[in-house]
């Protein structure tokens, strides 16, 4: 309950945009330079937390969040930004104030998210699935709606193949990011359900939306996995781990009993967990983000492992980190982004609506409520 309240919280109400998180250039570490401005409406954390109302009964809010999404979309699909601000507004300059000394002394401090500017496949799969998920609860899709999705999956279909700055915003280059292709096989996954099974008014594309989701999960398959790693890396030829591939079980993409899913799993555990947490990946080792310094274990992280081992049928070790992970929130039952195990704090922006999405899921998940859990 206390997380659904944070994510009611952080909805502005006169447009139903929903925030990352309250705060900005609060650090991933303490002293270093990684502080961002969360306070703005990325599509992705958005889409998570709708999922998280809609599957608890807050369908109003689920409809006032797919009316903007019109609205902050409207035009080009070309043109769609993964963030905007709560009145839908574009233009998000990322500034540094060096007037301002940081928290505990952590600098630069940022207003504004460059962030804004990148191209992030997985939105569009994670756009798709609240389309689908809303049908099927109920809120039918209407023909903008539609007009929407067909104009999307045609950006798509064009645009799945290249790189992108992916889930974790890296600003050291674009790359072919193999959790960015797994949600682009979700966005074409969900288009066709929504023809399938819901009736959308877009069947004479069903053919072509069908071809590109089998296309997808061949190459993720093929170039994603690394069979000297015995896991699916960070990108295609890559050696890194990337706890986002935690998700591949909970988007339906493989089975956690697959052996390649499995594998990746056992592989995280050895070689992205510190004192009992989970790590994004590594950052000092492959400087994939272009950045410098380090950061916390990464909360939501944590809880997809916590499904995946509850996927696994490890409900013991499962349930053990679900509570290790409830002991760290505030008094109030708050989570920011990430966590210092050793100095025993939060990091990061907070609340973070991220993270109590994370939080739900996993609860559901352990509860019995559902085998996978689709985005989050």
């Amino acid at each position: 309950m206390r997380s659904l309240l944070v994510l009611k919280g952080l909805t502005y109400a006169p447009t139903g945009g929903l925030v990352a998180a309250a705060t900005t250039s609060l650090p991933e570490q303490i002293g270093g330079p990684r502080n961002w401005d969360y306070r703005y409406c990325w599509l992705r954390d958005a889409t998570f937390a709708l999922l998280s109302l809609l599957r608890a009964g807050y369908r109003e809010e689920a409809k006032g969040w797919r009316e903007w999404l019109l609205r902050a979309v409207a035009g080009s699909p070309a043109q769609m930004q993964i963030m905007y601000g709560v009145r839908g507004e574009r233009r998000l300059d990322e500034v540094e104030i060096p007037w301002l000394s940081g928290y505990e002394k952590s600098a630069p401090v940022r207003i504004g998210n460059a962030a804004s500017k990148q191209f992030q496949l997985d939105v569009y799969g994670e756009v798709l699935a609240t389309m689908f998920e809303a049908d099927c609860a109920g809120i039918k899709m209407q023909e903008p709606d539609w007009a929407l999705m067909v104009h999307l999956m045609k950006f798509l279909e064009s645009n799945w193949h290249k790189p992108d700055e992916g889930i974790w915003e890296v600003r050291g280059g674009r790359k072919n990011f193999t959790h960015s292709k797994m949600m682009a096989w979700v966005a074409f996954d969900c288009a066709v359900k929504l023809v399938e099974e819901c009736g959308c008014a877009a069947g004479e594309h069903h053919g072509r939306w069908r071809k590109a989701r089998e296309q997808i999960h061949a190459e993720v398959c093929e170039r994603g996995y690394n069979s000297k790693r015995k896991a699916f890396t960070q990108f295609y030829g890559s050696d890194a781990l990337d706890a986002s591939l935690l998700t591949m079980p909970l988007v339906g993409f493989l089975p956690a009993t697959d052996e390649r899913v499995r594998n990746t799993i056992h592989a995280i555990e050895r070689e992205l967990m510190e004192d009992g947490f989970v790590l994004r990946y590594r950052p000092e080792e492959y400087g994939v983000d272009g950045l410098p310094g380090g950061e916390g274990v990464f909360i939501p992280c944590s809880f997809w492992l916590v499904a995946c081992w509850h996927l696994l049928d490890r409900k013991k070790e499962a349930r053990e980190l679900f509570d290790r992970l409830l002991d760290v929130r505030s008094d109030l039952g708050l989570l920011s982004e990430e966590y210092d195990p050793r100095e025993k704090r939060q990091l990061g922006n907070f609340p973070q609506a991220f993270s109590h999405v994370a939080l739900l899921a996993a609860a559901r998940i352990l509860n019995g409520e559902q085998e996978a859990v689709a985005l989050e």
